[in-house]
């Protein structure tokens, strides 16, 4: 198979062009490299690479291509409120664009790289893709808007998919210390507190990075009929917690680690737990490699053996919305 993957060199694409290589697929990367530098680890490359925005994809980039998996965005609430529109522009228009180019190509299969978070502020516990949905952010909107118009040029050779992701943590070479699960963790190492910004109520399905990179790979190979223009929720009904529970999985890692409530963001409103049943009903063979506590063990270990600390949980490298802001000009 030959694979165009979007935002390869991001937390969760290194994962992904390094599983498509080892099954033995070909790998076409397409990055602006906004986040240059940033890896903490070499990372895998693909077999060709071009440095470009997605905005300006064309159909000849994905010559021969049997699936675009598509990952590069404004990725996360914080970064799509520095810049609502060109959140807009990149999340939406240009997603929305990339599927039209992609039919165009004759690329038969399209998988979105969706979230959960469009669940936003949820009006009962255990959503599933059939709940409705409560955008609180920019980010959020523009998966919805995406998945709608996307859907709508779903044909008898055309194939889009929708993974609505939890929210990523862990380990990846392109290391990201803005995440809940990384922060608290980066957070206990660099000061010895485990700080919570919220009162630690609010419920998050959470997820390796590199199994979502696996999700994307399941779902490629998956039967046309079984996932042919579906929006699926893409973790597991064990892996939801409250944000007070990945404290206390921090302290038990760390136990001389003290939790305290900086009350930053006061009762944040977004709060969703999520059902997977979906997921599974569709690939009865698809599992996690990772829970919340072998993820975190993971992370814990390879940042002692990198030495991390306060100049790389106070700099730039691993939170993307430092970098950003002196690249923005990058997007204009």
């Amino acid at each position: 198979m030959k694979v165009f993957v979007t935002g390869h060199q991001g937390f969760i694409g290194t994962h992904l062009v390094d599983l498509l290589k080892q099954e033995g697929h070909t790998v076409v990367g397409c990055d602006l490299n906004l986040f240059e530098g940033c890896n903490w680890e070499p990372m895998v490359k693909p077999d060709r690479q071009l440095v470009k925005d997605v905005r300006k994809i064309e159909a000849n980039d994905l010559d021969g291509c049997d699936c675009v998996m598509h990952l590069a965005a404004i990725s996360n609430d914080p970064m799509g409120a520095l810049n609502a529109q060109i959140t807009f522009e990149v999340n939406r228009d240009a997603s929305i664009r990339l599927a039209q180019v992609a039919r165009q190509a004759r690329v038969p299969r399209y998988l979105f790289a969706g979230s959960c978070s469009i669940y936003g502020q949820g009006e009962k516990l255990d959503l599933d893709e059939n709940d409705t949905l409560n955008p609180l952010t920019a980010y959020a909107q523009s998966k919805i808007e995406t998945e709608a118009a996307v859907s709508r040029l779903a044909d008898a050779s055309f194939t889009p998919v929708f993974l609505r992701n939890s929210t990523a943590y862990g380990h990846s070479p392109m290391l990201r210390i803005d995440l809940v699960v990384n922060n608290l963790l980066g957070s206990a190492l660099t000061y010895g507190e485990i700080r919570i910004q919220s009162d630690g109520s609010p419920w998050r399905p959470l997820i390796h990075c590199r199994d979502i990179a696996r999700a994307f790979l399941a779902l490629a190979a998956a039967p046309r009929a079984a996932v042919h223009n579906k929006a699926i929720n893409i973790g597991a009904n064990t892996e939801n917690y409250q944000v007070r529970d990945v404290g206390n999985q921090v302290q038990r890692l760390i136990p001389s680690a003290k939790i305290t409530h900086t009350g930053e963001v006061g009762t944040d409103p977004r709060n969703y737990r999520v059902n997977f049943d979906l997921l599974y009903r569709l690939l009865p063979d698809f599992k996690l490699q990772y829970n919340l506590a072998t993820g975190m063990e993971e992370l814990h270990r390879r940042m002692v053996e990198h030495g991390f600390g306060k100049q790389e949980f106070e700099g730039n490298q691993f939170v993307r919305l430092r970098t950003l802001k002196n690249r923005f000009h990058l997007l204009d």
